[in-house]
């Protein structure tokens, strides 16, 4: 194991815990934002950043604030295992806190919710933005999960991770990287490797086996009957959901058809249009797909094997009217993901 640690920890990283232990001096209050529904990863890189802050300052509290409820059961369950309290952006004042972190996100992810305030830290995994202005800036958008990039941390601060944490960084990259299927480095496998021998697997497994909601069946006879397929792909409109999950589940659902590589599945959360994107990882690139289709009209972008779009209705009524029926959205998707690259004609016709 002291190979594996030797790997990861890296002079970048080293730099930054020192920079983390200066700001543990003088914080006694610390937010952890997340952006959307907190997933594992999320949960447990701000686990481990707040076990950094704890062991070198005097903290006093912490909080797990984000922009959405945890909403997928097995997310829940995680949660509750690992005694993590969310609470709402909209609930919180963010000026009584000493510190603010953004993992697993970026300030621009958030646009206005956060009324000016600007975040010390900022640890991310996704493509980098523009207007990531922070103290701390770490983003490594090669790697496969931000809990591998934490466990970097816990090693180059020294500090045992205990099991529970363990638990945690180990689910957060298992799941984030599907298990491996997703984009990996060794990094990735490395942070796993040291995390697995002390993690409580039986507790993931237990876990993971809570994977589908009753209420959700509805949107996988949905998809399967109003599904569109062209090609290797299929894509499917589901009408209002109440949760950007259900998108999810139904993707991941859909990319284990045969000679199925990349799935687009969305659905009406609220007040906005949300767009899942599934794939491979191998024939098609679903972050530069989802970019190229969708950016002008909202949030769009992700990994290789999964992106998400955000657009807010709006925006999207400009475009085809009040008409959010099954075949008008269809038909929006459809002709967006089959724009030429460099097209930029617009139009309530064109879509």
């Amino acid at each position: 194991m002291k190979r594996i640690e030797s790997l990861l920890i890296k002079g970048e990283t080293l730099s930054n815990v020192k920079k983390l232990k200066a700001m543990a001096k003088e914080t006694d209050s610390f937010a952890v934002l997340i952006f959307g529904s907190p997933d594992p990863d999320a949960i447990a890189s701000g686990m481990a950043l707040r076990e950094i802050i704890r062991k070198n300052g005097a903290l006093v509290n912490c909080d797990f604030i984000a922009t959405e409820p945890v909403t997928r059961q097995q997310n829940i369950e995680f949660m509750r295992a690992m005694k993590v309290q969310i609470k709402l952006l909209h609930t919180v004042d963010l000026k009584s806190y000493c510190l603010i972190a953004v993992v697993d996100a970026q300030p621009s992810f958030f646009n206005s919710h956060l009324n000016g305030i600007k975040p010390r830290i900022v640890l991310d995994h996704h493509p980098k933005k523009n207007g990531c202005d922070a103290e701390l800036v770490d983003i490594r958008d090669h790697y496969g999960a931000l809990s591998t990039m934490m466990t970097e941390y816990l090693l180059a601060a020294k500090i045992k991770i205990p099991r529970k944490l363990s638990t945690a960084l180990l689910y957060g990259i298992k799941s984030d990287t599907n298990n491996f299927e997703r984009d990996t480095i060794i990094e990735d496998v490395s942070a796993y490797r040291l995390n697995y021998r002390h993690a409580n697997r039986q507790l993931i497994r237990r876990i993971e086996l809570n994977q589908i909601p009753n209420p959700y069946l509805k949107y996988y006879d949905h998809a399967f009957h109003h599904r569109r397929r062209y090609r290797d792909r299929i894509t499917c409109f589901l009408g209002k959901v109440e949760s950007p999950d259900a998108c999810v589940q139904v993707a991941d659902f859909f990319l284990h058809f045969i000679d199925i590589y990349y799935v687009v599945i969305a659905g009406i959360v609220k007040d906005r249009l949300i767009i899942t994107f599934r794939g491979d990882g191998y024939r098609q690139d679903c972050g530069a797909i989802a970019a190229k289709a969708f950016e002008r009209y909202g949030s769009a972008g992700g990994h290789k094997s999964a992106a998400r779009v955000e657009i807010p209705l709006e925006t999207l009524r400009e475009i085809i009217g009040d008409d959010f029926s099954q075949g008008a959205v269809d038909h929006f998707l459809l002709n967006r993901l089959r724009r030429k690259r460099g097209d930029t004609t617009n139009g309530k016709k064109n879509g």
